[in-house]
């Protein structure tokens, strides 16, 4: 595993808020259930939720490319290869779900 510092650092306080704001987004539908809010309205706010996890999760990817695997591009080599084969398997996932 790579110890230098992750490429989404100058964005941490950005994406903890983000985080933060999901968090209560959660409990804001754990609510909705426990008072027995109307499907669609609930059903709306989970796909708001998912979108907001989706967009934090497009940004640590962008910030993945643009410092680990670029890094690693430029030096070439096995290292190089390991990273865009990460890259590609967290794309794929991130598309799965």
């Amino acid at each position: 595993m790579d110890h230098t510092a992750p490429g989404y650092t100058d964005n941490k306080d950005a994406l903890l808020s983000r985080l933060k704001r999901i968090e209560g987004q959660t409990r804001g539908l754990q609510r909705m259930i426990e008072q027995d809010k109307y499907c669609i309205d609930i059903l709306t706010q989970v796909s708001a939720t998912t979108k907001a996890l989706e967009a934090v999760a497009l940004t640590l990817l962008d910030e993945h490319l643009h410092h680990c695997v670029a890094d690693a591009a430029a030096a070439g080599g096995p290292v190089a290869d390991t990273k865009i084969a990460e890259a590609s398997a967290a794309i794929a996932r991130l598309v799965r779900s």
